[in-house]
This record gives structure tokens, C-alpha cells and sequence, in this order.
């Protein structure tokens, strides 16, 4: 059985707990403001992307559009925007994995085309797993 706290320990204990509490929500509000400025700041980033040039496949009009379709492929395959863009040149067709890209997205947007509902069922990330190269079998499962 343990001792019983003396009058003088309790208060100490609950006056640290309360000083813990109170500093806890005096600080919520300033790492709610550093959320808030931080999405307001990526808010003008998007807004300030110029619209797009050169686009022969996607449907889209404004750049913010364009920075969110090209963050899905990022992930979808696993590089980034240099891997079919040129450096600094966005709109440039010097790459020949970008006319590549091209026929991919095509290709999806035609399996998608036929699903019901205008649903997209298919992505990169569906053969791509992450990976620049498609999957094109199941990774071997550990012996046991």
C-alpha cells in the first residue's frame, strides 16, 4: 500500500499538472495560426503557377490543376518532374519520356472511358506501384 500524499505534495502536483495544462492551451492557438499561414502561403504558390502550354493530352486550363496532376504521377511512378520534363522548360518536348507519358495517360483515360460512371478505376500508381518501370508480375513471396 503506498503512503499517502501529504496536504503540501498534492497542491505541488496539482499545481504543475495545471501549469502543464494551461501551457498546452495557450500554445494550440500559435500552432493553429502556423497551419493556417502555412496553407494560405501554399495557397498563393498554387494561384501564382502560370496556366499550362504545350498540353496535347490533359484536359485541364490552369496550372494549380496541372501541379496537382503532376503530383499523382510523381507519386504514381516515383520520379520527379525531370524525368520527363526538361530542367527550367516545362512546355519543351525535347524528352522522349514525356511523349511516352503522353501515350500512357492516353491509354488509362481510354480504360477509364470504359467503366460506368466516368470513374477512374485505372492510374499510374495501378501497374507502377512507385517505380519508373511497370510492374509486370507479383514480387516473389519469402520461402518459409
Amino acid at each position: 500500500m503506498q503512503p499517502a500524499l501529504t496536504l503540501a505534495a498534492r497542491r505541488l502536483y496539482y499545481s504543475r499538472v495545471r501549469t502543464i495544462v494551461i501551457s498546452i492551451l495557450l500554445l494550440i492557438p500559435v500552432f493553429a495560426q502556423e497551419k493556417q499561414e502555412k496553407q494560405e502561403k501554399q495557397d498563393k504558390q498554387e494561384k501564382a503557377r502560370p496556366n499550362p502550354t504545350n498540353l496535347k493530352v490533359l484536359k485541364v486550363t490552369t496550372g494549380a490543376e496541372v501541379s496537382q496532376i503532376m503530383r499523382t504521377f510523381t507519386a504514381g511512378l516515383g520520379v520527379q518532374c525531370v524525368y520527363c520534363h526538361v530542367q527550367g522548360n516545362f512546355p519543351s518536348d525535347e524528352n522522349p519520356k514525356k511523349e511516352v507519358a503522353r501515350h500512357m495517360i492516353e491509354m488509362t483515360q481510354k480504360i477509364n472511358g470504359n467503366f460506368p460512371g466516368g470513374k477512374m478505376v485505372v492510374t499510374c500508381y495501378t501497374c507502377h506501384r512507385g517505380d519508373a518501370e511497370p510492374k509486370t508480375a507479383p514480387e516473389p513471396r519469402p520461402a518459409q
